[in-house]
């Protein structure tokens, strides 16, 4: 049975939220193609943070303004040289009238006659006929005027270009670094997609704002000015007729916004429900077919998909029609101003020149109103986008090291857990009371049931959280006095879930300890019995992983972890179900290799196959984040306790 739409929906919008005072979600990719919608918060604010990743590009952005300024004032002065031209056919033609020339009229007449004289003198004399000369004048200065167009509109790109991705590249690098900085808390908390959309949607946005919808507003209304200035020197008649326009022209602007604007964030919502049900169909084909679901599946995306056709639909038609309906507005404004024109002509000696122009100018003077109007949401959305980019970039790092931290010569593997009481958040304690000790080279194995607090404590020694209560000590050392990138150097870990970066067979291993040789990496290959599979593949060590290792198995994955570990030479190692993905032949080959890697070293083993832990100097038996029983596995056996349930299957883990 399908499931009601606004479930499904509500389900898969859950990454286009802000982090920022959100709840916490699990892990996991969110849909592609969410982007942030509506006003920012901030307005202000985000304005002045965005301005001061271009600070440093003043000069660049004051040319960017120079060439602005001349291409939109030489596109003005090119339509306004059709009006001499056409005087000069008018007068030809014996136009009876009393003409009364504007002042740009007579400036450009002065300037294209100037030029005439000057071409009839040189090549033309007195055979050619002036008015001709007059107009090949007039078209070698237009031509002039919109080379000039030409050339201050590819600088301004091309300088804007160069300012807006130096600002976007700052602004993601900012962001990454924030992110490496944060804590795991936030990142268990959060989910990849979510964050990723910062990067992609959000960012690319911002850019958005940068390269069009900045340069366009400031564009239009520097054209909207000149505009303007053209038709009031020409007729202010005219120009308050067009002006009368000018509200009808906004409020419809507005109205069309809003209502696109509405079904476009609908539309977005939509898409990014289809999206996320998409890809989690997808990547779990094969639950669907073992559990037969297709056909529901089916039924739910014929919901979604269907949702999203209404929505798409309205959003287009709402779009569409802005422009014909903006189009045929300004059609009026430009029928009553030619009507009245051509009365003025015939009455006041208003030119031809000047009617034909003003009503070009009548024409466009609504068309920076609409980009301007249109742009906004554009805006709007990107500084939305740039306060969810900033949210993170203003979160608290990971906590810093204490002023006195150190770094010692070297770690012997000394571990102590006293008292160590914790929960992950303060209504909720996972560890009560926790108290052991591993010596140097000794094996101390976690078993319990799921959600007994196992992982936590190896969180914990690794400081990717702090404890409540209590001390966790290393030789002797709490551990809040190391350094912690000197802690984490001395800790190895090899988690149940892989992790593969792209890259080379020999790199991945490597990442383990970025100095170590090849002869190194070997070495650890074969510890972890992993050298012979790499053998078999088909560029050895140099063989290129791509997509977590997708071509790998899960076995053989988990084995260049482990050989990842193994080569770091880290004194403490911490094995979280390690072996869990490999096959029980496979798992009794890497035996030996395992007690080889753990030799020397202070191992903590948490697993479920309790065969894993037999040879453990000791094991601990947590329930509900306490210990209940420890001993190694004959102890606790002979005791018939909770690891004797667990290993015999007496009693069924809860």
């Amino acid at each position: 049975m399908a499931r009601d739409l606004k479930e499904l929906q509500k389900r898969y919008n859950s990454a286009t939220s802000n982090i920022k005072g959100g709840p916490a979600r699990p892990r996991g990719r969110g849909p592609r193609g969410a982007r942030a919608t509506g006003k920012p918060k901030n307005t202000k604010a985000t304005i002045k943070r965005i301005l001061s990743y271009v600070s440093n590009q003043k000069l660049r952005l004051l040319f960017v303004a120079i060439c602005m300024l001349i291409s939109t004032v030489s596109q003005l002065i090119g339509s306004f040289m059709l009006a001499p031209i056409i005087n000069k056919l008018a007068v030809a033609v014996n136009f009876k009238s009393n003409m009364k020339l504007s002042f740009f009229e007579n400036l450009s007449d002065n300037i294209i006659s100037s030029l005439s004289n000057t071409f009839k003198n040189m090549f033309l004399n007195e055979k050619f006929c002036e008015t001709i000369a007059y107009i090949v004048a007039a078209l070698i200065i237009l031509i002039s005027v919109y080379l000039v167009t030409v050339a201050s509109t590819y600088l301004q790109s091309r300088l804007m270009l160069s300012v807006s991705q130096g600002a976007i590249e700052k602004i993601r690098n900012d962001l990454f670094v924030k992110v490496q900085s944060l804590s795991v808390r936030f990142h268990d908390n959060h989910p990849t997609g979510e964050i990723m959309s910062r990067f992609t949607n959000d960012v690319d946005n911002i850019g958005v704002m940068f390269d069009q919808s900045l340069v366009s507003m400031l564009s239009g209304f520097i054209t909207l000015v000149g505009t303007f200035v053209f038709m009031i020197t020409t007729s202010w008649i005219l120009t308050m007729i067009t002006v009368v326009f000018i509200p009808i022209f906004i409020k419809l602007g507005a109205i069309m916004a809003k209502k696109s604007g509405k079904y476009y964030k609908g539309q977005q919502s939509s898409l990014g429900a289809v999206n996320g049900y998409i890809e989690e169909t997808v990547t779990g084909q094969k639950v669907v077919k073992v559990f037969n679901h297709e056909q529901d599946c089916v039924e739910e995306f014929d919901m979604l998909n269907d949702d999203l056709r209404d929505k798409q639909f309205k959003a287009q038609f709402y779009g569409g029609i802005f422009g014909p309906i903006m189009g045929n507005t300004s059609q009026i404004s430009y029928a009553a101003t030619v009507g009245i024109g051509g009365v003025l002509m015939c009455t006041t000696g208003f030119t031809p020149g000047g009617l034909t122009v003003f009503a070009q100018y009548s024409r466009q003077f609504s068309r920076p109103i609409n980009e301007i109007s249109q742009q906004m949401s554009t805006v709007f959305s990107a500084l939305a986008g740039a306060e969810r980019v900033f949210n993170i970039i203003d979160l608290d790092p990971e906590s810093p090291d204490a002023f006195d931290a150190i770094n010692a010569t070297e770690i012997k593997g000394d571990v102590t857990f006293e008292n160590v009481t914790f929960g992950y958040n303060e209504d909720k304690t996972i560890l009560k009371n926790i108290s052991l000790y591993a010596h140097p080279g000794q094996k101390i194995a976690f078993v319990g049931s799921t959600g007994a607090g196992k992982t936590t404590i190896t969180n914990l020694l690794n400081r990717f959280y702090d404890i409540n209560q209590g001390s966790i000590k290393i030789d002797g050392v709490d551990i809040k006095n190391y350094k912690r990138d000197f802690l984490r150097k001395n800790i190895a870990m090899v988690l149940q879930d892989t992790h593969l970066f792209t890259g080379t067979v020999m790199e991945n291993i490597r990442y383990g300890r970025l100095d170590a040789t090849d002869e190194e990496v070997i070495e650890a290959a074969k510890l972890a019995s992993a050298h012979s599979f790499i053998m078999r593949l088909e560029n050895g060590y140099q063989t290129k992983l791509s997509g977590d290792g997708a071509n790998l198995s899960q076995g053989q994955r988990q084995l260049l972890n482990i050989a990842r570990a193994a080569v770091s030479k880290a004194p403490i190692l911490v094995l979280d179900e390690a072996t869990s993905s490999v096959d029980t032949r496979t798992e009794r080959h890497i035996e030996h290799g395992m007690d080889r890697l753990m030799k020397n070293r202070t191992t903590f083993v948490i697993a479920h196959r309790l065969s894993t832990v037999r040879n453990s100097n000791a094991i601990m038996v947590l329930e509900h984040g306490e210990i209940i029983e420890r001993g190694d596995h004959e102890d606790l056996l002979k005791q018939k306790g909770r690891y004797y349930e667990l290993y015999t299957g007496v009693k069924e883990l809860d």
